[in-house]
């Protein structure tokens, strides 16, 4: 090993430093994107359904990636999946800034996510082989708390950038994260792998993407077509089949990318449906919550930013101190508690009207957001500290994929409630107002096309049009907290059901005894030995 290798054990707090930086520049994107939604809504005129696929180009690819880029970097190593994976998302950054249309950027988008999908697992799992079980809880939190700096600094830079310069600036900022991660990998991070080098599962990866792309592509059309449209009944039948065939794939082949026994442990099941459940509720909450603010409360993109930080300040201070919590009272009362608020500040986000002032709107967020960081980190933790350290890649990547499914569902669902109850309401109101088809379709396509249509109407007529408009909204946006506060609340009982409340022994001791012995005829024990004690 060379001298990076060597010193990794002593560095390690420099090292989750490069990583959080690392990691910072997914979170970054996500947050970033969505205050400059309405924004690219009126310049390059997408709607509703455009708007969602921007979002979900990059993370579907990114979840359909991640277990495949968590394979690669535990076969081939870590460090240069996170290397790579910088390359690629600086690319796709920059086209995606000069996209000149929805369609070009839905597709840039999809290249962003196959650098994410590279760089996102690698950091957990370094952080896995970097650190001892014993501090292993606390630099998860803090890989978790990032992930709220991220969300803070999102909106506010998202907001900056669009009021100053134009949409396109929000990719850009990601170069000089990129540079300075790249540099800084070089110089401290360890190269790890997997010793026992598992041929790569080509069909599963390619099953897994195709089946997650066919299922959500049916949910996001779903409201365009209609939900009884053969097409999208035989993408959504058939999305469900490819993943039923993924799963059975990986259950009787000989080197599968993901190995489905471990979903038989209570602790990284239950965990694995927490993170998926607060992540389904994150990404499609705050979908609603940036075009409420921008269209119907009148803030720009830059004061949108500004509101949205007590939310990732109260997930970032909360991430960090949750290992502290479930010390006390275990990881059970921890995530079921977490779980519980996120439900109980979505639920109270149904009472939010067309008229409610900001302070009515922070409690809710500030509820919603300690939810969630009580949630995050202790269920990461049980994720990863269920599985064998030479399994962390593919660990690393299983978390990831549930975040980003989550996400994924989240924006596809929620964003699908919203699409049928605002477009239903809004074209009622211009049908009997006898508005010509053209302007029906625009209103009905977004919120902010409705705005588009409104102005170029009558002062009466578009007054009337955006009020109803507006209160179309805000309708979809409750029965959309309705949906998101379902999965929480399912989430919560999972937890509490299947949860472990301390890790069980046979986890405890996994660093590698148990799993090294059980595969004894794959590789030389001792090699492997070796290599995790010098991660």
């Amino acid at each position: 090993m060379g001298r990076v290798e060597d010193r990794a054990h002593e560095r390690r707090w420099w090292i989750l430093a490069v990583l959080c930086f690392s990691l910072l520049v997914i979170v970054l994107d996500n947050s970033i994107l969505n205050v400059a939604i309405p924004t690219i809504i009126r310049d390059l005129g997408a709607s509703n359904t455009e708007v969602q696929w921007i979002v979900d180009s990059y993370t579907l690819v990114f979840a359909g990636l991640l277990l495949t880029a968590g394979a690669l970097g535990d076969r081939f190593g870590r460090r240069g999946a996170l290397q790579i994976g910088f390359v690629i998302f600086g690319l796709g950054s920059v086209i995606s800034a000069l996209a000149g249309s929805a369609d070009q950027l839905i597709a840039t988008r999809a290249v962003m996510g196959i650098g994410g999908a590279l760089i996102m697992p690698a950091t957990l799992s370094i952080i896995t082989n970097v650190f001892p079980p014993r501090e292993r809880g606390r630099a998860i939190g803090v890989w978790a708390g990032v992930a709220g700096l991220g969300a803070a600094l999102g909106p506010l830079t998202g907001g900056f950038l669009v009021e100053h310069f134009y949409w396109g600036s929000v990719f850009l900022v990601n170069i000089p994260i990129v540079i300075i991660g790249l540099a800084a990998g070089f110089v401290l991070i360890p190269t790890s792998k997997d010793p026992s080098a598992p041929r790569l599962d080509i069909v599963g990866a390619v099953l897994s993407v195709i089946g997650l792309t066919v299922l959500l592509y049916g949910i996001i059309e779903a409201p365009v077509e209609g939900w009884g449209d053969p097409l999208i009944l035989a993408a959504m039948g058939t999305g469900v089949v490819l993943i039923a065939a993924f799963i059975l794939w990986e259950r009787h082949s000989s080197h599968p990318m993901l190995e489905v026994g471990f979903f038989r442990k209570p602790r990284f099941s239950a965990a694995s449906a927490s993170i998926t459940a607060v992540f389904f509720a994150m990404f499609g909450s705050i979908f609603l919550l940036t075009q409420y603010f921008q269209f119907v409360l009148g803030y720009t993109p830059l004061q949108t930013g500004v509101r949205m930080v007590p939310f990732a300040a109260a997930m970032m201070v909360t991430a960090p101190t949750s290992s502290r919590i479930v010390e006390r009272v275990g990881t059970k009362a921890t995530v079921t508690t977490g779980l519980t608020l996120v439900t109980l500040g979505l639920l109270s986000m149904s009472t939010l009207q067309v008229d409610s002032s900001y302070a009515q709107v922070l409690w809710r967020l500030v509820v919603m957001s300690v939810g969630m960081g009580l949630t995050m980190a202790p269920a990461t933790d049980s994720v990863m500290g269920s599985l064998p350290l030479a399994k962390a890649g593919v660990g690393s990547a299983v978390n990831d994929t549930t975040r980003q499914v989550g996400g994924a569902l989240g924006v596809a669902v929620i964003g699908s409630v919203l699409a049928s109850t605002y477009g239903s309401q809004v074209e009622e109101f211009l049908t009997g107002m006898g508005a010509p088809p053209e302007a029906i379709e625009g209103a009905t396509s977004s919120l902010g096309g409705a705005v588009a249509v409104a102005a170029q109407a009558p002062a009466e007529m578009g007054n009337a049009l955006v009020a109803t408009a507006n209160q179309a909204f805000v309708d979809a946006m409750h029965w959309g907290v309705f949906a998101a506060a379902t999965a929480t609340f399912l989430g919560a009982l999972g937890a509490v059901r299947f949860l472990p409340a301390r890790p069980p022994e046979e986890d405890e001791a996994f660093q590698g005894d148990e799993y090294l012995d059980e595969h004894a005829h794959d590789v030389d024990i001792e090699e492997i030995r070796t290599e995790i004690d010098l991660q």
